[in-house]
């Protein structure tokens, strides 16, 4: 018997808010929120028993995510990448031993998207409730508005939304690195920016899941 958790979310196209209309994604899910809905998506109403007892208290996330039902799983993992292809391959792919296993199938996973898998998750991370980063970033207005300026720029030149993998940045280094970014990628051409967005939506899309599966880790080892 599976854990069923029922999760609320927009079918495409259907009752989206109308966000930012250029946007990086670099949070890990779930510090801000990446979905319209305030459900927990591995909230789980499984008895503590069913967990593994022998298992390390670290893994209390991943057997969640193991033993969730199908549609729930894949839910929580689109709201770490918004491709439907990578969601499910993920999902079917359970149950995973280890985060290390999760995160490589997840890794492996992302290489194999395909263009129309990527133009899914990019439009993906255009309507996520979330405000552009860099922007609350410390830097002179006129900063600010160069980063509006770029990110305007490069969504005309290539057609969809900027992604950038910010983790370990400093936030007072957050509004140049951001801006350097852009400007450094506007040179691509479109074939080169494609493989690079897929790369850093990837790498964002890991630790989202790694953190994930983190933060319900431990929740009922009491």
């Amino acid at each position: 018997m599976t854990a069923q958790l029922p999760l609320s979310r927009c079918p495409a196209g259907a009752g989206r808010r109308s966000a930012a209309p250029y946007f990086i994604c670099s949070t890990p899910f779930p510090s801000a929120p990446s979905r319209p809905h305030e459900e927990d998506p591995l909230a789980s109403d499984i008895p503590p028993q069913r967990l593994d007892p022998r298992s390390e208290p670290t893994l209390l996330g991943l057997h969640r995510f193991n033993e969730a039902d199908a549609g729930a799983a894949e839910e929580a993992l689109l709201a770490c990448c918004g491709s439907h292809r990578w969601a499910l391959r993920l999902t079917a792919h359970r149950p995973y031993p280890d985060i290390e296993s999760l995160l490589a199938a997840a890794s492996e996973a992302s290489y194999d998207l395909r263009p129309a898998d990527l133009a899914e998750a990019l439009a993906d991370e255009s309507w996520m409730p979330q405000p552009l980063l860099g922007m609350r970033a410390p830097g002179s207005q006129a900063a600010h508005t160069a980063l509006r300026a770029a990110h305007a720029a490069y969504e005309a030149r290539f057609g969809h939304v900027f992604v950038v993998c910010l983790e370990g940045v400093a936030p007072e280094e957050m509004l140049d690195t951001v801006l350097d970014s852009i400007r450094t990628r506007l040179s691509n051409d479109p074939d080169e920016e494609r493989l690079i967005a897929a790369d850093e939506l990837r790498r964002i899309a890991l630790t989202r899941l790694e953190h994930l599966v983190a933060t319900h880790s431990g929740a009922t080892a009491r």
